[in-house]
């Protein structure tokens, strides 16, 4: 994903006091969007539109890949709904419809670029945790019964 700007407000907000409670509305927001958000197909549209700027529908599922026409409009959908993408038909014959961030879109697209930074900074830690991890099993081989506690 293409390093985006942070958001002056968000990073005021994030170098503030943490509030002693949770507003149950927001706590429940935020479950919503980590939910929806979260899955691959939305960040993976979430990127193509924030790198190729406005996209055909067609040209948005080559961009994401491996994407079928169901997911891509479940998706697309989803976002336009949450006010994440906007959708444009264009009245001709056959129809034309683009897909574009909106604002919206692209600053949840910089809240996800500091994931992005984060793997980055720390790619190396994750990849010697993964081979010890996996070392570790490799040396860990117990008969079924003892990790069971059967006989």
């Amino acid at each position: 994903m293409r390093r985006a700007a942070p958001d002056p407000e968000i990073e005021a907000r994030r170098r503030g006091e943490v509030p002693a409670e949770t507003d149950p509305r927001i706590e429940a927001l935020v479950h919503d969007i980590i939910g929806k958000v979260a899955d691959k197909w939305t960040l993976l549209i979430l990127e193509a539109l924030e790198e190729h700027g406005t996209l055909r529908f067609t040209q948005l599922g080559r961009a994401v890949g491996r994407i079928s026409q169901k997911m891509l409009t479940q998706t697309v959908r989803q976002m336009e709904r949450d006010g994440l993408v906007r959708r444009t038909v264009h009245p001709v014959i056959p129809p034309h419809v683009d897909y574009a961030l909106t604002p919206l879109g692209k600053s949840l697209g910089a809240a996800f670029c500091g994931v992005w930074l984060w793997a980055e900074t720390h790619h190396a830690e994750i990849e010697r945790a993964r081979q010890a991890f996996a070392d570790a099993g490799r040396s860990e081989v117990a008969p079924a019964s003892a990790e069971t506690g059967g006989s």
